[in-house]
This record gives C-alpha cells, structure tokens and sequence, in this order.
C-alpha cells in the first residue's frame, strides 16, 4: 500500500464521522426548525433519539452500563450553586420579560405542573442527555482538537436544536446549559450528573414561568 492510498484509508473513517455528525446535529435541527409543523416536531426528536441509540450501540467501545456506572453526583457544592443560579436568573429573567407568567403553573395549574415536574427528566431530559452528551462525547468527541473546543461546540449544536422554538432567549438558554452540561459529563465524567443538571434546569424553568420560551405547538 502507497503512503497516499494509507492517509485515504485513514481519513475516510473520520470523513464518515463528520457527514454523520452534520446530519445529526446540523441538518436534523434546522428541517425540525425550518420544514416540520409543531406536530411533527415530538417525530423529530424521537427519530433523533432513535438513530443515537443505534449508533451508540455499533459504536466500538461504548457500552451502555458504563453510563451509570459514574459518579451520580461527584459536586455536590457545584450542585447546590447550579440550582441557585439557575433560580436566580430564571426568576429575574420572568420578571424582566413576561412578569405575569411568574409562578403561573404552580398558582393556576397544579396538575399540569407536578405532571411535568414528573415527566420532564425522563421524558425530554433523558433523551436529550443520551443524544447530546452520550452520543456526542461517546462517537465524535475525537473529531475535535481538544475537551474545550469539543464542549463549546457541544454547546453550540444544542442551542441549535433549540431553535425551533424561535426566540432568542431559548437559544441562550440552552448554549449555556448544554455547557454546563456537556461540562458535568466531560469534565466530571458523569451522564448521571449532566441528566440530574438537566432536569433540575427543566423543572426550574417551567416552575418560575419560564416555560412559556420552551413552548412550541405540540410540544
């Protein structure tokens, strides 16, 4: 074998890699945002879920225990300072823009309210987690220079899928969490804590009245 046919062979593994990750992260998002009606959208996001499990499974060396096998929660004090954090400008974010919504589901729709306290972290949390740090970190965290660079745009595509709900605050809200988050699961070493970091944001969010930037039609 040539030195040139040896590169070819050894690029194409990684050329596969990125047309993979493209439509994944890249292309999903924007026909969910750009070409799906909001009854479609539960569609996407499962299709999504669905081919992550796939190429979870086929990818070599991953190992679905593994995620559980981590720490659940190795900072505690980083966990305590999320959640104030998070209360503090989830609440201030409410009164500066939609000051009525505040506490709006706790004060006028219980049910609906400790349904998706419930509901949240297995339903969208989970899923999100296994897509966008499993999937991400687990088959194409090698595709970038370093940890820092791979967590940024780990960020960057996450606030992306986000964009079907066009507005802005939606968009900053997640590139800032799924730093956060993409941070639990690299940095930390643990699926659980980004999860448990998820779904807390998630239950804040839609506790405080900040809930109605993370609505869309059906979703």
């Amino acid at each position: 074998m040539t030195v040139s046919n040896a590169a070819t062979v050894r690029i194409r593994p990684s050329f596969r890699l990125w047309l993979e990750f493209g439509a994944i992260f890249v292309v999903t998002p924007l026909i969910m945002a750009l070409g799906l009606p909001p009854a479609m959208i539960w569609s996407g996001l499962g299709g999504m879920l669905l081919v992550s499990i796939v190429l979870l499974s086929l990818s070599d060396g991953f190992s679905w225990r593994s995620l559980l096998t981590r720490p659940i929660v190795p900072d505690w004090p980083g966990l305590a300072a999320f959640v104030a954090a998070t209360v503090a400008v989830a609440v201030a974010l409410v009164f500066w823009l939609r000051p009525n919504a505040f506490l709006f589901l706790p004060r006028f729709n219980v049910e609906l309210w400790l349904l998706i306290l419930c509901a949240y972290p297995f339903v969208s949390a989970l899923p999100q987690e296994i897509v966008f740090r499993a999937l991400f970190f687990g088959r194409y965290g090698a595709l970038f220079p370093n940890r820092h660079v791979a967590i940024a745009a780990n960020a960057a595509v996450f606030s992306l899928a986000h964009l079907f709900y066009w507005n802005w605050l939606a968009v900053i809200l997640t590139a800032a969490g799924g730093a956060i988050f993409a941070w639990a699961y690299q940095e930390k070493g643990s699926f659980p804590y980004a999860w448990i970091l998820h779904a807390i944001a998630g239950q804040i969010i839609f506790t405080t009245g900040l809930g109605v930037f993370f609505y869309h039609g059906a979703v």
